[in-house]
Parts: C-alpha cells; sequence; structure tokens
C-alpha cells in the first residue's frame, strides 16, 4: 500500500539518535513466541475485556517508581519501621472511585508513598517489584523513571547510594525476570538547577549501569523550564536522552519550548500539544513521541470527565503516540489494563494500537542493538 494511503497515526518517523550505550543482546524466549500464538487465539474475542491484551508485548516509556509501591509491600515496611499507617492505607495511596479528579488529590499520594523509603533494603525492594510485576503483564522494556531526591530526602540517603541502589536493583530484577529496563533519572523544577545538575551527572556516571536518559517533572504550570536548558544540552553531551514531561498541566507553548529549546526527543504526556497548530506541525515534523498515559490524565483531572481523552485526536493528527501507565499503583491500573481503555474506550482500532506500541520500542532509548532487537521481536509477536 502507498504510504499515501495509510493513515497518518500509524506512520513513524525514527527521531535522530545520539550517542548510545551497549549491552548485551537477548535471544527471544519461547515464552516470546508462546505470546504469538496466545495473541493469534485471542483476536476473535472482545476487546473490552483486559485479559485479552495480556499476550501483547508491551513496552512502557513512562513509568514512575514512586507510583508502582504494592500495598502490601508498604504495610510490611510500615510495620518494620514502626510506622503508623491507618487501615485504611489505600485510600491515601490509590485513587479511590468517587475521588474527586484533581491535580491535588493525585499528588497528594505521593506525599505519603514517600514515608516508605527507609533503608537501602526498601529502595532494593520496591525496585524488584516494579519490574517484576511490569514482567507479569508481559512488558518487554520497562523504562522505570525515578526521582532520586525524592528516594534520598526521607532518610537523607547520599544520592549517589540511591543511584547505585536502583541501578543494582533494576539490573538483577532485569536478569532474573527476563525484561529488559532502562532507567530515567527524574529532577524536579521546583528544586534549583544545582541540584537537578548533580543528579544529571550521578547519570551520566551510571550510563553504563543502565540510566538511560533524564527527565523533567514538576509542576509546569508554576515552575519554568528555562533554568534547566544548559543542564539538558550538558545530560545530551554526556550521551544521556532527554524527555520533559511538558503539555500536561502547562499549555501547548511549553511542548514547543521542549522541541524548539531543549531539543527533547520525547514529551511526557504532552496531551495539550492540539491547542496550538504551530505546535501540532512542528511535533510532527521533528517525529516528537508522546507519551501518553490515558488513565493518569483522567484522574489527575488533566482531562476533564465531560471530554474525551485527546489521544484518538493525536494520532489523527499524526502525532507519534505511545500509550504509557505512569503510576500505575496509584492509578491502580496496568498496562493491560490502558490497551483495553485506548481501544474499548476511545475507539482506536487494536491493529492502530499495536503500531503504538511498535512506536513505543522504536523510540525506546536502549542502545541501537538491543533496540533493533526489540523491535524485530514486537514485529514478529504482533505479526507486523
Amino acid at each position: 500500500m502507498p504510504s499515501s494511503a495509510v493513515p497518518a497515526w500509524t506512520r513513524w518517523r525514527r527521531p535522530q539518535r545520539r550517542r548510545t550505550i551497549r549491552s548485551p543482546p537477548r535471544s527471544r524466549s519461547l515464552a516470546a513466541r508462546k505470546n504469538a500464538n496466545d495473541i493469534r487465539l485471542t483476536v476473535a474475542r472482545s476487546f473490552t475485556d483486559t485479559d485479552v491484551f495480556r499476550p501483547f508485548p508491551k513496552v512502557d516509556l513512562h513509568r514512575h517508581l514512586e507510583g508502582t509501591l504494592r500495598i502490601e509491600t508498604m504495610l510490611e515496611i510500615a510495620r518494620a519501621h514502626a510506622i503508623t499507617v491507618p487501615a485504611s492505607l489505600s485510600g491515601l495511596v490509590q485513587v479511590q472511585d468517587g475521588d474527586p479528579q484533581t491535580f491535588q488529590n493525585f499528588l497528594a499520594k505521593f506525599n505519603t508513598l514517600r514515608l516508605f523509603y527507609r533503608s537501602p533494603e526498601v529502595i532494593h525492594r520496591i525496585t524488584r517489584e516494579a519490574v517484576e510485576d511490569a514482567a507479569k503483564d508481559n512488558v518487554r522494556y520497562l523504562e522505570l523513571r525515578f526521582t532520586p531526591v525524592a528516594l534520598s530526602r526521607a532518610e537523607r540517603f547520599p544520592l549517589h547510594d540511591v543511584m547505585n541502589w536502583v541501578a543494582d536493583s533494576a539490573r538483577e530484577a532485569a536478569k532474573k525476570f527476563k525484561v529488559k529496563v532502562g532507567l530515567i533519572a527524574s529532577v524536579n523544577r521546583h528544586e534549583s538547577p544545582e541540584l537537578a545538575e548533580q543528579v544529571t551527572w550521578l547519570a551520566a556516571e551510571h550510563f553504563k549501569d543502565g540510566m538511560v536518559g533524564i527527565d523533567l517533572a514538576g509542576n509546569e504550570a508554576e515552575y519554568p523550564a528555562q533554568p534547566f536548558l544548559g543542564i539538558f544540552k550538558e545530560a545530551r553531551q554526556a550521551g544521556l536522552h532527554t524527555t520533559i514531561h511538558a503539555g500536561e498541566w502547562g499549555g501547548a507553548q511549553n511542548v514547543r519550548e521542549a522541541i524548539e529549546s531543549f531539543d527533547v526527543e520525547r514529551i511526557g504526556h504532552g496531551v495539550r500539544t492540539l491547542e496550538d497548530s504551530y505546535t501540532t506541525a512542528l511535533a510532527k515534523e521533528h517525529g516528537t513521541v508522546f507519551e501518553v498515559c490515558v488513565t493518569s490524565n483522567m484522574q489527575s483531572g488533566v482531562i476533564p470527565a465531560s471530554q474525551k481523552h485527546p489521544l484518538p485526536k493525536m494520532m489523527e493528527a499524526g502525532l507519534n503516540v505511545t500509550v504509557n501507565s505512569d503510576d500505575p499503583s496509584i492509578s491502580r491500573i496496568n498496562l493491560s489494563h490502558e490497551y483495553r481503555v485506548v481501544c474499548a474506550e476511545l475507539g482506536v482500532p487494536v491493529d492502530a494500537l499495536k503500531q503504538r506500541i511498535l512506536a513505543a520500542a522504536q523510540a525506546s532509548f536502549l542502545p541501537e542493538k538491543d533496540k533493533n532487537d526489540l523491535v524485530k521481536s514486537v514485529k514478529k509477536e504482533l505479526k507486523l
């Protein structure tokens, strides 16, 4: 079929690659071949069923470590460290039915979660369990972003130690659960550029330990990105990939700035991009990848309950959209759930979803050899 006959949302332009790091290649497992058969067997079933999507090979480019803690793990940590928690702990750390869909309610969950980062063993455990839970959902590649400053602050751990603990645990868990993992260090807009620079250079030092990029997160409506511009340039020079939370709580102008000034490869969320035609065209021209997290956007009030999520319109506009989980424990979801929502509730055809999974593999921050292996595996299993 000529490209002009292919819908814009199924085409993707590979962004320019910079320096990459190498890691050992993985061969395609028997389990992967079995999943390809499972997908064929379930194709006739209703795509309103989350279980239908479990066999799909998945790529999650936007998942926060701090948003993955299991309830049972928190209860065990509370007992071990004498942390007083209410019987209704889930209400403090997870979005409940009937909760207000607001930014304040969603972010308040993190205030409680940060009480649990009490020891190196805890950080090792939550990292390992985050990778394990992804593997159980058939995630083949997980980019797990974490905020070193938040993890260190509870007990004043040295930032360097926190980076080591997360990197070591992620590497061990990736090997044990047979899933590729890349780590992204997040820095917050409300913190000082000096602290962000420290985190960035520590990330660069862990380049060969699975650290693939840096992320700028936090309140984009009140804190500008501009003070971090030099840090992002330094990160790229050190070989790190870059992504920025933009167009979530701020307008399309923040997406434009991230592309034009910061030259990022990916945008976290970016759901307000369509508000400005120039920014939309700019993102399309650059092949900028959007890490969209549907349930999180709805629960946090980024998308009002009265409106439909713009992901289908972003696809129609030719934007390179991917589907991700954000904070699966807080939202009480996994990536299979998000795939179901995209198809059953947003009306995206399953074949178009498969193209978005492939787009995520192609947009990964993996070393080139590992990325090519992942892309080939996803193509084969999804029959693309």
